[in-house]
């Protein structure tokens, strides 16, 4: 069941005209995953895959849609070769919304080792992030959105588990 901030998250999304969402499967995004998925302003398919996602994302900026991409930090590695060799080399702006498995707070202890190297990843790709580890810090979403738009690059939200846990 979606909760208070799975509904700003969304708000925030058609506030900022992102018009196509693909997302992976994710518990702790299950909720705006449903918000989405019924939204009527928004154009969502699902992936298989996140590099596959980084392309159906391609396709709708270049087709004249703000698009963004919800998945797992777990799945940074499949996407990494999309994101250099096209979200940024065609300066594509993409907002990534990324459950940041793995943190303090994680219950499955396969997660831990992708968040060891998620931030330096993210660092050696030159690609802003943005921590979440409280519910009120969803207020900054808007200007996360805005600047990636604005420096036509991608950005990456993580919401870790205290995140999610604080979530109402």
């Amino acid at each position: 069941m979606p909760t208070t901030t799975d509904k700003a998250i969304l708000d925030s999304l058609v506030r900022n005209k992102i018009g196509f969402i693909t997302s992976v499967p994710c518990k702790q995004l299950a909720g705006v995953i449903e918000l989405v998925d019924n939204h009527e302003e928004i154009y969502h398919i699902p992936s298989n895959k996140e590099d596959e996602g980084m392309g159906l994302c391609a396709g709708a900026y270049l087709g004249g849609t703000r698009s963004a991409i919800i998945m797992q930090n777990t799945a940074l590695g499949v996407a990494i070769n999309s994101l250099v060799t096209l979200i940024q080399y065609y300066h594509i702006p993409l907002p990534m919304l990324i459950s940041y498995r793995g943190e303090v707070g994680e219950k499955v202890a396969c997660q831990v080792e992708m968040a060891i190297h998620t931030k330096p990843l993210l660092q050696q790709l030159n690609i802003p992030y943005y921590h979440f580890t409280k519910a009120e810090q969803v207020n900054s979403l808007d200007g996360i959105l805005q600047h990636s738009q604005m420096c036509k690059k991608p950005v990456a939200i993580l919401a870790d588990a205290s995140f999610w846990s604080s979530a109402s």
